[in-house]
């Protein structure tokens, strides 16, 4: 195994991931990078110097600002400072960048040009989160903050509604009772859930129950910090259950009701998503 500190090479960029709390979880491959690099992109360019400096680092490359505001525009200035053979380093506030953090467009241009994109792999809050929510990890699908509008959250919701696998979600302390009661609307009480906070900080502190449980932890407590919430997946037989829907939705359409008005009173009596049962319904016709 290769335990070397190898400069970084010319011309490429490389995504390298911070600590999401516990400073002892930097690697010396970080440590490295970020005071020998030609230019240090970060999403935060105060947080990176107090990282920097509760390190002891001494950074000797240009720091630029790199965030969501700016992606578009800084992402081809740094493609410009690799193709002329700098080294560009891409941090995010914590975690490693791209996931659900800036770095996408520069990496998705760096393809298209032919410039090196490599990592410098660290800590993640979602497989973090994943490894000690007690909920299966065999199979997990990641899906960011859910949109803060009541009507494109149910809609969001309503798309995962027999997601089989496990899923993990960002959400701000603020809003996470909010997101814990539309969980409920939409997979029901009981669907087990995992909620973790400040993740490898001092007052790390995870919560795990049925999603009725969680959302009445939540309810009466001042909750603060970073958030990963993880999702159990559907059971084996909610899957099935647009298909045995089907009839239903044909009676209402027999009384009067246009298929797409049935399958709409269907999907929302029995928190199904309208998509997967209008699409059984359509399947059924073609026996």
């Amino acid at each position: 195994m290769d335990r070397s500190l190898s400069p970084l090479r010319p011309g490429e960029i490389v995504l390298a991931g911070t600590p999401i709390g516990n400073l002892g979880d930097t690697t010396p491959r970080l440590e490295h990078a970020l005071q020998t690099a030609d230019i240090v992109a970060a999403e935060d360019t105060r947080r990176l110097h107090h990282l920097v400096n509760a390190l002891g680092l001494k950074l000797t490359g240009d720091v630029v600002s790199y965030h969501e505001h700016n992606e578009a525009e800084r992402a081809a200035e740094l493609l410009a400072a690799a193709s002329s053979g700098k080294s560009v380093v891409i941090v995010s506030d914590a975690g490693m960048p791209t996931v659900s953090d800036p770095g996408f467009r520069a990496v998705h241009a760096a393809m298209k040009a032919g410039i090196s994109v490599t990592t410098i792999p660290g800590p993640s809050a979602v497989l973090t989160a994943l490894a000690v929510s007690g909920l299966p990890t065999d199979r997990f699908t990641f899906e960011g903050f859910i949109p803060r509008k009541a009507g494109e959250r149910a809609e969001r919701l309503s798309e995962l509604a027999t997601e089989r696998r496990t899923m993990v979600f960002f959400e701000a302390p603020h809003r996470l009772e909010t997101l814990l009661s539309a969980m409920q609307d939409a997979f029901g009480d009981e669907r087990r859930v995992s909620v973790c906070r400040e993740l490898t900080k001092l007052h790390e502190e995870v919560i795990r129950g049925s999603l009725a449980e969680v959302h009445d932890w939540a309810a009466s407590n001042e909750v603060r910090g970073e958030i990963v919430v993880v999702l159990g997946g559907a059971p084996p037989e909610q899957k099935a259950q647009a298909l045995d829907l089907v009839e239903s939705v044909n009676s209402l359409i027999e009384s009067g009701l246009r298929l797409k008005e049935a399958v709409q009173a269907v999907a929302q009596r029995e928190r199904v998503p309208q998509r997967e049962l209008y699409a059984a319904v359509v399947e059924s016709r073609k026996k």
